[in-house]
């Protein structure tokens, strides 16, 4: 036996990363195991043309370390001298450069400094082989190395490249392999199979050499400015729509591939059904074939006894309200991994919101397996000191920021007693994670539900005046919403709803417009009349 430990983490990439600076400040029983000969392994090959698309603004007219984060989509949370949860300055990723989209090589080189700055205890080069599980315990499998483990965290990411069910698919170039030198693909008919990121990224680094660029997929084309989940096509990389719109030989096609047959010559023939013209069925030819439709989770290193279910079309684990594995007990996943529970909804599959996402799994380990109750503050009993708490919160909250709708703050009150529990899960709460309290006000940001049915840009829709409380309900971008559960039969019932106006600059701090309002609902929600 190589190693002997509570918590296993699999994985040295963002997510292992933070949960074992979590882990060693705790002063717990960890280790980490990365196939890769240092932190971020996935980061050196991805993304293929070397630009990543999280957000660095160094520059936000704020000397909030909280508030700036929301702008900083790269940084993993760190404690500084101050052990209060305010960041690690020297480990902030804004520190290293500003160029708004940095290289990803930076970010590779910023994972090696927090890891030796944090002394994380990882052992790289050391590829998982077998995860089994027995007599309550996981024996994974390493090499010739094997480890003992009460609890693994897998943060392994989506690192298997996602190939679509096509006839013939084995024949085309593959986004983690296919050249990316644009001068490969001169004068040359390509077909690229995806309408994600990064098949996107591949299009637009083309369009100076190749002939004809054809994307294609099933599905329609959503743009992260309408549907406000980052992992759908950044503006960043949609130039090429200017060059299909603008009809410049470039185009996208939405269908379906139905078979690829490679000729003797290395040319293609493929056979499309179009969506958009009654599924009519043509043969297309190309040069070149680029298959790049995402990522999924690989599950190839779980043994029987311990293989998660997975859902979303086999691409992600099976998980609970806590990140849990819902078939085998103990076995959790963070990071990437995680956006099984918001799939394209908030930003858990991304480091801006996963970090978040890690540093309250930490929080449930220790509820679970280390007797250590959700940290608290305690506030007076009054309605006005719950609204500035919540005010205070709202106006600079990173983590409710970035994983709008899935974290939460949560104000309980029993017998008179006020405590305030900050970035708790929603479906955490909702399944009794942190008790069941007498009262329950679960502050979030969300948008609306319709905010992606409406082009934001085109000024003849009707918007939602700001700061109009009477019409805050209706608001369609991200504001703060407070529900008031009560306890029902050991159950959290939601009985009320107060969503708070919106604001273009994102300040909720107008008396009349927002404490007001916050404050009557809660004196409302509190009073007897209202049991």
């Amino acid at each position: 036996m190589s190693g002997k430990v509570d918590y296993l983490i699999i994985g040295a990439g963002p997510a292992g990363l933070q949960l074992a600076a979590q882990f060693q400040r705790a002063g717990r029983d960890y280790l980490v195991l990365e196939a890769g000969p240092g932190p971020g392994t996935f980061f050196e090959t991805f993304p293929r043309h070397r630009q990543l698309i999280s957000i660095n603004k160094r520059y936000t007219g704020s000397s909030d370390p909280e508030f700036n984060l929301r702008m900083d989509w790269n940084s993993l949370l760190s404690e500084g001298s101050a052990q209060d949860g305010t960041p690690d300055p020297d480990l902030l990723f804004t520190k290293r450069t500003r160029s708004y989209f940095p290289p990803a090589q930076e970010l590779v080189s910023y994972l090696h400094d927090y890891a030796e700055k944090t002394g994380v205890r990882v052992r790289y080069n050391t590829r998982v082989d077998q995860v089994a599980k027995a007599d309550d315990r996981f024996t994974v499998q390493a090499g010739d190395e094997t480890y003992s483990a009460k609890r693994v965290i897998v943060a392994t990411g989506v690192s298997k490249l996602n190939l679509p069910d096509v006839e013939g698919i084995e024949s085309a170039e593959r986004y983690d392999t296919v050249s990316v030198d644009p001068d490969d693909f001169i004068d040359q008919r390509v077909l690229i199979i995806g309408k994600g990121n990064s098949a996107f990224e591949t299009a637009d680094a083309l369009v100076e050499t190749a002939a004809v660029i054809h994307v294609a997929g099933p599905n329609s084309l959503r743009l992260a400015w309408r549907t406000h989940f980052v992992g759908h096509l950044r503006a960043v990389n949609n130039n090429f729509l200017d060059t299909y719109q603008l009809k410049s030989q470039n185009a996208i096609l939405d269908g379906q591939v139905q078979r690829i047959q490679q000729n003797a010559d290395g040319s293609y023939q493929v056979t499309f059904s179009f969506a958009r013209v009654n599924e009519v069925i043509k043969e297309l030819h190309y040069d070149r074939i680029i298959v790049a439709a995402g990522f999924r989770f690989d599950a190839s290193i779980f043994d029987a006894s311990a293989r998660p279910d997975l859902v979303i079309n086999d691409r992600f684990p099976a998980q609970t309200p806590a990140w849990e594995s819902v078939n085998v007990p103990d076995l959790y996943v963070a990071g990437t991994l995680s956006q099984m529970r918001d799939f394209k909804k908030s930003t858990s599959g991304f480091i801006h919101g996963f970090r978040y996402g890690v540093r309250a799994l930490g929080k449930i380990l220790d509820q679970r397996y280390e007797q250590q109750d959700w940290p608290t503050t305690e506030l007076k009993y009054d309605p006005r000191a719950i609204t500035d708490a919540v005010i205070e919160r709202v106006n600079r909250t990173s983590a409710l920021w970035q994983l709008f709708g899935t974290l939460s703050d949560i104000v309980t009150v029993d017998e008179g007693r006020v405590r305030y529990l900050e970035e708790v899960p929603v479906d955490y709460f909702k399944e009794g994670g942190v008790g069941v309290p007498e009262h329950a006000f679960v502050v979030t940001l969300e948008y609306g539900p319709d905010h992606d049915q409406v082009d934001p840009f085109d000024i003849s829709v009707a918007r939602i005046a700001q700061d109009q409380p009477g019409q805050a309900h209706d608001a369609a971008y991200l504001h703060p919403v407070v529900r008031h559960y009560r306890d029902v039969r050991g159950t959290p019932e939601l009985v009320a709803t107060h969503h708070l106006a919106e604001n273009l600059e994102n300040e909720w701090n107008r008396p009349a417009v927002h404490q007001d309002p916050l404050t009557e609902f809660l004196d409302r929600s509190l009073s007897p009349a209202a049991v």
